[in-house]
């Protein structure tokens, strides 16, 4: 089984952290959450890893090559010379065929993949999505009206929706539907929409986290921490800690310079 991993973007949202160190890199206990992808991946049964990169690519090929990684795996970088989107991206990877996983490279989650990829066979589906129950809290009163009158008022509710995990099971046809150059995913799954293809979603409960801000950093490293046999992790034969260290020292001086801001990117 093959996947895709985008690990391209500018996580301008992470910083400070991603000036100095693309998103893929971050540290989530003694390893990158690259790293932890990976090796969920290869748990899955997935033996081909293909990686779109570009903003800060060098120290991910760095990064890979000193980690101890599964030996069966075949891995290989592919690079954006310009951005082409999370569609788009995969035009970057030559010879995709089949069935294939694609995914951001800044997820962390217990998700099963290969009963993502069972569902998607099941469903018959030109694309399936990975989603996830998402509450909302709104700090406002909702009004809700027609013609001018209130017909109801709701104090500060919260609101739930099903997102998109970031993870998506494809089949190569799909990629047909891409336009020339750059193309978002949403712009996607809207063409095939229209062309009557099936776009399939597969709901899960599983432990996801999308680390595209600090907050949700935070919170992954935390669960990491508190319950590290959850991601099933294997003690590191390789030592990362001295990789990692400069990164902890960047959050404690940001933190405490006030330097950290989560409204940007």
């Amino acid at each position: 089984m093959r996947a895709v991993i985008l690990a391209g973007g500018l996580g301008t949202r992470l910083r400070p952290y991603t000036t100095v160190i693309p998103k893929p890199l971050v540290p989530i206990g003694d390893r990158a959450v690259l790293e932890h992808i990976i090796r969920a991946l290869d748990a899955s049964g997935v033996d081909r890893i293909d990686l779109c990169v570009s903003h800060l690519g060098q120290l991910i090929c760095a990064y890979l090559a000193n980690a101890d990684l599964p030996p069966r795996l075949d891995i290989a970088l592919h690079w954006e010379q310009e951005p082409l989107g999370t569609a788009g991206a995969l035009r970057a990877v030559p010879d995709l065929e089949g069935t294939f996983i694609a995914m951001n490279g800044d997820v962390l989650t217990t998700l099963d993949y290969r009963a993502l990829v069972d569902y998607h066979i099941a469903q018959h589906a030109s694309l399936t999505v990975a989603m996830h129950s998402k509450q909302v809290d709104i700090d406002l009163g909702v009004i809700e009206a027609t013609d001018g009158r209130v017909r109801d008022y709701i104090e500060k509710p919260t609101l739930s929706y099903q997102v998109s995990m970031g993870i998506y099971v494809y089949e190569a046809g799909a990629l047909q539907h891409l336009p020339e150059g750059p193309c978002q995913f949403p712009e996607l799954v809207q063409r095939l929409l229209a062309e009557g293809e099936t776009v399939a979603a597969c709901e899960t409960d599983a432990d996801w986290y999308d680390i595209g801000t600090v907050g949700e950093y935070e919170r992954a490293a935390a669960d990491v921490e508190r319950d590290p046999e959850k991601y099933h992790l294997e003690p590191l034969l390789v030592p990362k800690r001295d990789i990692f260290a400069s990164m902890r020292h960047l959050r404690l001086r940001t933190m405490d310079s006030g330097l950290l801001d989560e409204r940007g990117g």
